[in-house]
């Protein structure tokens, strides 16, 4: 493409990801020419590796995006604009066939990535490091235990724990690392444009086994894709590496179940980071998927007794209820109430993507824990309830807060809406906060009946704390 573009007409911003880069695409008014994407990040390394692997790329004749401009600081960026349908998009309405068609193709290309992609490669410029050893495996391993067992309050022995991280890490080592890794080789990274796939997001990428990659792709979460069917795909891509090399294929059968579940901690602590942490829905949504994989894992590809406590955190990860899924009915108005301790947790998690809802603060009212008779008891045992009941400033405080979700439920209803969050806390998120979600939810399901669908939790009696 020429350097001279016609006159912009539209400049649309395009949804962001995990990352502080941001995208938009460019409209012209002369409808000859084709939308561009223009992007911006901070963070010049990370666009170096971009643009050095990506000229690189495109001299190897795999399907990555052209760039046709940049400036002088390396923050900005025209690219080739391949339209907005995902792999992971366009696999959920294809059948079985179709899909498995999709698949190979794209793994014959993660092939070509991995082998060919290497070749003079200019590894100096990679970011953040040049390639995979026991640093970057500990950084993950350490990211997955920092940002989501130890905010999910999993128990584990820290000095086993540790030695499970460093053993795994050693076999992990043991993979042949002569081969280009992309690092976050998964659908959403992957473009349908005139019904192809092409790679985009390879600018973490470093020099390392294979294994890494293929466990990305099929082990993603948000995929959903059966253990059969990933066994039958990882097959597909061993034969294609064995016409290569039997020694590649030994050494790939060797190691990948132990890249499998190291995927799945980088992934997860992603997901505690960006989801629980920074509240990204989208993070949020994949973790049930992600445990959904895991007990499949822990039945066929376990971790054995070398890995005890690890064993022990994704056995206490997989009895999370915070995670469990509700089949929604239908299209009805999914009401979640949810009660909770401010000292213990804070507000729940919100899980549809709305960002949160109504947050009732129950501390004004009167506390049953600080009875003797009372204080062992809980919001859904009838002598709190009783207490709570004779009490005018409960009745007032239940009556206020229903009125307001009224307002809300009957909007939601009108505009077809399909969530509304409803959070009551207190200190200790066992008496007041309790009582006040479950009148709540009964005056709700007394109000609305079959029309909405009522999901009520208590979060700190379902921990035990």
């Amino acid at each position: 493409m020429k350097n001279n573009y016609p006159e912009v007409e539209q400049i649309v911003e395009l949804p962001s990801a995990g990352s502080a880069r941001l995208y938009f695409r460019v409209f012209f008014e002369n409808s000859g020419h084709k939308p561009v994407l223009a992007s911006f990040n901070p963070e010049v390394n990370e666009n170096i590796a971009q643009y050095s692997f990506s000229m690189h790329f495109l001299k190897k004749g795999l399907k990555v995006p052209e760039i046709y401009a940049k400036d002088e600081s390396y923050r900005y960026f025209l690219l080739q604009d391949l339209g907005d349908q995902t792999m992971l998009d366009a696999v959920a309405s294809m059948e079985t066939g179709e899909k498995r068609k999709l698949y190979r193709k794209v793994l014959k290309q993660l092939l070509r990535f991995q082998t060919q992609g290497i070749e003079g490669l200019d590894l100096d410029v990679a970011w953040p490091v040049k390639k995979f050893g026991p640093d970057n495996i500990l950084w993950d391993l350490n990211y997955f235990k920092y940002y989501f067992i130890k905010t999910h309050d999993v128990f584990f022995d820290e000095l086993k724990l540790e030695t499970d991280f460093r053993n795994l890490s050693k076999l992990l080592l043991n993979a042949n690392p002569g081969f280009f890794i992309y690092r976050d080789f998964q659908a959403r990274n992957i473009m349908i444009h005139n019904g192809e796939p092409w790679c985009i997001d390879f600018q973490g990428g470093r020099k390392g086994p294979l294994m890494y990659d293929v466990a990305s792709l099929l082990y993603q979460a948000k995929a959903n894709l059966s253990e059969d069917f990933r066994d039958e795909l990882s097959d597909f891509y061993l034969c294609e590496l064995e016409k290569q090399s039997a020694g590649l294929a030994k050494d790939f059968k060797q190691h990948y179940h132990w890249f499998i579940w190291f995927r799945i901690m980088q992934v997860m602590g992603a997901y505690g980071y960006r989801g629980k942490l920074q509240a990204k829905a989208h993070f949020l949504q994949s973790i049930p998927n992600v445990i959904k994989n895991i007990k499949i894992l822990l039945e066929q590809k376990p971790l054995g007794d070398e890995f005890a406590e690890l064993k022990s955190v994704f056995m206490q990860i997989c009895d999370l209820k915070e995670y469990e899924i509700n089949t929604p009915d239908g299209k009805k108005l999914q009401v979640s109430i949810n009660s909770f301790a401010y000292k213990k947790g804070g507000y729940p998690l919100d899980m549809s993507g709305n960002g949160g809802g109504f947050a009732f603060d129950c501390r004004a009212l009167p506390n049953p824990g600080r009875y003797k008779n009372l204080k062992d008891f809980t919001g859904t045992d009838r002598v709190v309830i009783d207490f709570l009941n004779e009490k005018a400033e409960t009745k007032l405080f239940i009556n206020q807060a229903f009125a307001m979700i009224k307002q809300s439920i009957d909007n939601y209803l009108d505009r077809g809406f399909n969530n509304l969050q409803i959070n009551f806390g207190c200190t200790g998120g066992k008496h007041r906060s309790v009582y006040s979600a479950e009148k709540i939810a009964g005056i709700i399901i007394v109000n609305y009946g079959e029309s909405v669908v009522v999901n009520l939790r208590h979060q700190q009696l379902e921990k035990g704390i």
